[in-house]
């Protein structure tokens, strides 16, 4: 149980190591020398001799018991606390893997320089359609030969020219005219 501890009370130590052993030196696991189990071993097997009545720690720490039964459940515990530092790595390896697929994710993001996002909700891009401009928010503007470039073009130079005199944001809502077709209303509350 202390090996145990011990153990994840290292968890950034271990982590160091694997990381400069190459990330686990291939797709075999991380290397032995990698592994900080026996390290971890030896200092509770330190411990438990000090604290025994009369030895005081006197004999080389290489003495380790000589019986088969004891041999047995070291090596048990052993392979249980090289499960669980293997376990800690390849949770370590899911996180990197996670981190990388996100940043790709946003990257592509990047990349979609002619996507537009939806001026009303300012969260998702907008679809634009020759005769249709609609959002996953709930617009939906019919159209007549929409383009994105076009689309934005209005949008950019209507924002602009509301900037030239006031400092504040524009907002957009969706809304019906006098034959019930749906338009795009930029407003300023102020």
């Amino acid at each position: 149980q202390r090996c145990l501890e011990r153990l994840r009370s290292s968890r950034t130590k271990l982590l160091d190591r694997y990381r400069r052993t190459g990330a686990g030196a291939g797709a075999g696991g991380p290397a032995p020398g990698a592994l900080l189990v026996q390290e971890v071993m030896e200092q509770e097997w330190q411990v438990l001799r000090d604290s025994l009545p009369g030895r005081q720690g006197q004999e080389p720490l290489e003495q380790m018991p000589e019986d088969l039964d004891e041999l047995a459940v070291l090596e048990e515990i052993q392979q249980e606390l090289i499960l669980q530092e293997q376990l800690v790595i390849e949770e370590y390896e899911q996180s990197l893997q996670f981190d990388e697929e996100c940043l790709n994710a946003m990257l592509e993001g990047l990349d979609a320089t002619d996507r537009i996002i939806c001026p009303v909700c300012r969260k998702n891009n907008l679809t634009v359609k020759t005769h249709l401009v609609c959002c996953q928010c709930g617009l939906y503007i019919i159209t007549q030969a929409m383009t994105e470039g076009k689309l934005r073009s209005l949008l950019e130079s209507t924002v602009t020219e509301h900037s030239h005199r006031c400092c504040h944001s524009p907002e957009f809502t969706v809304t019906s005219g006098m034959e019930e077709e749906t338009s795009l209303l930029m407003s300023c509350p102020v």
